[in-house]
């Protein structure tokens, strides 16, 4: 299933949207969308790279490293685990 949109954006709104891509409006907004609905555990990367149409996830990471996406998966605490790990393993040196 494939949903179509008409909306209408006032110019200056739009102008703040657009903020200098060169990208089509629609793009943008289609793009700003994808990002939000994974942002909101809505879709999944690959949800992302099937609703922009992306090849691969290089694209997909160059396409967050652009809109300073992070990987939110990524808990405090298993960072700090890891830490852990590392600490650990470093002072058996």
């Amino acid at each position: 299933m494939e949903i179509s949109l008409n909306i209408t954006i006032p110019d200056d709104v739009a102008a703040d949207i657009q903020n200098g891509s060169s990208a089509p409006l629609s793009r943008r907004l289609l793009e700003l969308a994808a990002i939000k609905a994974y942002e909101a555990d809505l879709i999944t990367e690959w949800g992302v790279i099937d609703m922009l149409g992306l090849e691969d996830r290089e694209e997909l990471y160059a396409l967050f490293k652009r809109y300073d996406v992070r990987d939110h998966s990524y808990t405090m605490e298993e960072f700090e685990k890891g830490q852990d790990v590392l600490d650990a393993l470093l002072s058996k040196k």
